[in-house]
């Protein structure tokens, strides 16, 4: 497979959602590709759709028309069988809330065990993870033990073990410091050389400066598309 057969993306793709009765468009004709190897920063205002295609690209929701493709699979063909365990094998995910990623009465590492055990590979594969991405210090901890920043790094972490192929992130930062801030990009940034696809919907500059593509969306069109 090419990087982005590896990755993920999607190809003419629409969606509308019916609001009092009216469908209102979020998405239209909107082509994206998110190469494996790469960070793919999805910017544009509120509204701009950039929550739409982060749920058509983890397979959360079906486009009206167009494809949509993990790791080279046009999800479209897939049964809802089929769909959650490529979700399951092949994507992880990184929530905006660090508290909305981790279980509470799970230590870091315990953490990355149970990815291993959720994506069928052995544990050290993710216990391997914890150094290049700075928390093998933490790995005893619990989560009301770490910073927001160390937080997200264990969902980096969680998400990234196993054979991933694509890490979608929904405005990882948006709730960090600045210090925090550069840990975790410096996270994604040791994924996505690690072969991920690494695609993050964001309004943080320090995040989409630092990215290798910056695809922007405007009233759910993209208007702009900036390989750096």
């Amino acid at each position: 497979m090419t990087s982005t057969e590896q990755g993920a993306g999607c190809v003419g793709v629409s969606r509308s959602y019916r609001v009092d009765g009216h469908l209102v468009p979020a998405l239209v004709d909107v082509d994206v590709s998110a190469p494996a190897g790469m960070i793919t920063a999805v910017i544009g205002p509120s509204g701009s759709g950039k929550s739409t295609l982060l749920r058509l690209l983890t397979g959360m929701d079906s486009p009206d028309e167009g494809t949509v493709t993990i790791a080279g699979q046009d999800l479209g063909t897939l049964p809802a069988a089929g769909r959650a365990r490529l979700r399951r094998e092949r994507l992880g995910l990184v929530r905006q809330d660090p508290g909305d990623n981790l279980l509470a009465y799970l230590t870091v590492r315990q953490h990355v065990r149970l990815a291993a055990q959720i994506r069928g590979v052995p544990e050290a594969t993710g216990e391997a993870l914890l150094e290049p991405l700075g928390i093998a210090g933490r790995a005893d901890h619990l989560p009301h033990q770490l910073s927001g920043g160390e937080r997200q790094r264990v969902a980096i972490a969680f998400a990234a073990v196993g054979p991933s192929s694509v890490l979608v992130a929904d405005e990882p930062t948006g709730q960090l410091d600045h210090g925090n801030v550069d840990a975790v990009v410096t996270a994604l940034r040791v994924i996505a050389d690690a072969g991920v696809a690494v695609i993050a919907a964001t309004h943080d500059p320090a995040v989409w400066q630092r990215a290798d593509r910056v695809v922007r969306l405007q009233a759910g069109r993209v208007v702009r598309e900036m390989p750096w």
